[in-house]
């Protein structure tokens, strides 16, 4: 198909939703599909519990089954709401921006670790990890202090806690770090630069292989 990819941010933080667009113009094919992005602003500014969830994730099939036109769908949020579901009800590729890190994490390195927005996170991140079967080649994920989806890409502070954080991953051996959030989007290269290993935006993986699915 050649119609556009359709990047869903499942909270309602226009921030966040301008930060994907600025990674995804930078990545835009010369000839190819079309990179759109969309919030949902009935949702909460940062998806922050497992209702949060939930209650995205069916917004999230909603507006996949209204959209034929598209050629592949992105679920915007490192917990990946919506993609199961969304999966079983259209018949394009779609795809979770946690798994698509991941894998693209497991490409550059034997060991990743994850940075997440707060302890909760955690856990939720947890299952999907699970069900992909890579427990074995993460060495942690460790969150920050509940900080915001928006703040993560524009706080100095949240910046700085972010790369104490990388620090101790890459300490504890990993040699590629997973953004657990959209929002990092355009601190991702200043973390790379400074932890000097690999750091992955689950935006542009995403985008990536959404691209090849296309």
């Amino acid at each position: 198909m050649t119609g556009p990819i359709l990047f869903i941010n499942p909270n309602s933080s226009t921030l966040v939703t301008d930060g994907i667009r600025t990674v995804l113009d930078a990545m835009r094919p010369a000839n190819g599909p079309e990179f759109e992005v969309i919030d949902i602003p009935e949702s909460p500014a940062t998806i922050a519990t497992a209702e949060d969830v939930a209650r995205s994730g069916l917004r999230l099939a909603q507006i996949a089954q209204s959209r034929p036109d598209c050629s592949a769908f992105v679920s915007a949020c490192f917990s990946d709401p919506g993609v199961e579901l969304t999966r079983s009800l259209v018949t394009q590729p779609v795809f979770g921006m946690q798994e698509c890190g991941i894998l693209a994490a497991l490409a550059r390195a034997d060991l990743f670790g994850i940075i997440a927005l707060g302890p909760v996170a955690v856990a939720r991140h947890r299952l999907r990890i699970r069900q992909m079967g890579v427990e074995a080649r993460m060495v942690a994920e460790l969150p920050l202090n509940n900080a915001s989806a928006a703040s993560v890409g524009h706080s100095d502070q949240v910046f700085a806690d972010t790369m104490a954080l990388g620090q101790m991953l890459k300490e504890r051996g990993a040699g590629a770090l997973v953004l657990g959030c959209a929002g990092f989007a355009p601190r991702r290269a200043a973390l790379e630069s400074a932890l000097g290993i690999a750091v992955i935006d689950p935006v542009q993986a995403a985008a990536g292989m959404a691209l090849a699915a296309s």
